[in-house]
């Protein structure tokens, strides 16, 4: 039995990520930039010429100048875009699937519960079933009769039909159901 080559597969990124690294980098720039010039002064040099003469257009410039007016709108508009940005779902609910044929793919998280549950529905002796899907491990938390044992192998082999790009880890953990808890204080099973 030949094993197939293991490939590497990237997570999906959204593309809101090269805007916030560019802006990111834009600010540390800014920064950096001012830091230095802040600390020239201290250390006795003569401040920047683009400071000198920022810092006295900041203070003669009135509020209602049209340039301050502009630039404040400007300041709203990239501060409304950055936070569309920071706030805007991203490719974390995904996970890439084995490359096919030079393709790649990805399945949301939602939908691989979906298909354990329904897995999990043919089996006997669950009464309920939790199963939540993060971005490394699976949880299921089963109440009933069933067996650990046998729920995480038949859910272990739904995952491997799946074909993710890599391997999720697999949780079960079970409770007594209330068939199996015994008689209640009546004597009857509840």
């Amino acid at each position: 039995m030949s094993e197939e080559p293991v490939v590497r597969v990237r997570r999906p990124r959204a593309p809101r990520t090269a805007a916030a690294a560019l802006v990111a980098t834009a600010v540390l720039v800014l920064a950096g930039a001012l830091l230095y010039d802040v600390v020239a002064v201290r250390a006795g040099q003569p401040a920047r010429r683009w400071r000198a003469q920022l810092a006295d257009e900041l203070a003669t410039r009135h509020l209602d100048d049209l340039w301050v007016l502009v630039g404040a709108g400007a300041a709203v508009l990239l501060g409304g875009w950055l936070l569309w940005l920071a706030l805007a779902p991203g490719l974390r609910r995904w996970l890439p699937l084995r490359p096919y044929g030079g393709t790649t793919g990805a399945i949301d998280r939602a939908g691989i519960g979906h298909l354990l549950r329904d897995r999990a529905a043919g089996l006997t002796g669950i009464e309920e079933l939790r199963i939540r899907v993060g971005r490394r491990r699976v949880r299921v938390r089963l109440v009933g009769a069933a067996e650990p044992s046998s729920v995480q192998r038949q859910l272990r082999e739904e995952l491997a039909r799946v074909g993710l790009a890599g391997e999720l880890r697999l949780d079960v953990r079970a409770a007594r159901g209330r068939a199996a808890a015994g008689p209640g204080p009546e004597g009857v099973a509840a």
